[in-house]
C-alpha cells in the first residue's frame, strides 16, 4: 500500500488543502469514526491538530478511539459543521488511515509545542479521501472530492445543476 501524506494531497492540490484546514480551524471539537472490534462504527468527539503542517490527532491513553485507530487504522473525521443551518462554510471530512506516532523523539517535539494533556495518544493522518459540501447560489449542492492519485470531482445537485 502506498503511503499519502498530507504533504501530498496539499502539493497537489493547495486551495483544496486550505479550505479544509481553514474549515478544521472554526471549530475546536470535530466528530471522528473509527470502527469497533465487530466492525460496527463509533463516533465520537476530538480536536484536530494541523502540527508539523500534517492533521493530528490526539486522545487519551487507551481511550475506545485510540483502541480501535490501533486495531484498524481506517477513520473518517468530520469538521464540526457549527451553528449555521446555511452551510456557509460549507462542510468537510478527511478519511484514511490513523498512523500511531511512536518515535519519542517527534512525542518530545509535539509536547514541547502543544502541551497536551499527559499521557496521550498522537495519530498522523493519512488521508484516502478528502471531501467538501457546500451550496452554491443558495440552493445547489457541490460535492468537491479528492483521491489519491486523481484530480478532485465536483458533483452539482440542485435546481441550477
Amino acid at each position: 500500500m502506498t503511503t499519502i501524506t498530507w504533504t501530498d494531497f496539499r502539493t497537489a492540490e493547495p486551495d483544496f488543502a486550505d479550505t479544509v484546514r481553514q474549515r478544521f480551524a472554526l471549530y475546536r471539537h470535530h466528530v471522528l469514526a473509527t470502527l469497533r472490534k465487530d466492525g460496527s462504527p463509533r463516533l465520537t468527539g476530538l480536536e484536530v491538530d494541523f502540527w508539523a503542517d500534517e492533521p493530528h490527532l490526539g486522545m487519551m491513553p487507551n481511550s475506545r478511539k485510540a483502541l480501535d485507530l490501533r486495531r484498524d487504522p481506517r477513520f473518517c473525521v468530520h469538521a464540526n459543521p457549527g451553528p449555521d443551518a446555511e452551510m456557509t462554510d460549507g462542510d468537510v471530512r478527511i478519511s484514511g488511515r490513523a498512523v500511531e506516532v511512536t518515535d519519542p523523539a517527534v512525542l518530545a517535539r509535539f509536547t514541547e509545542e502543544r502541551t497536551p494533556p499527559e499521557p496521550f495518544h498522537l495519530f498522523r493522518v493519512e488521508p484516502t479521501e478528502v471531501v467538501r459540501v457546500g451550496l452554491e447560489n443558495g440552493d445547489t449542492l457541490v460535492v468537491t472530492t479528492w483521491r489519491p492519485g486523481l484530480p478532485p470531482r465536483t458533483v452539482r445537485r440542485g435546481n441550477d445543476a
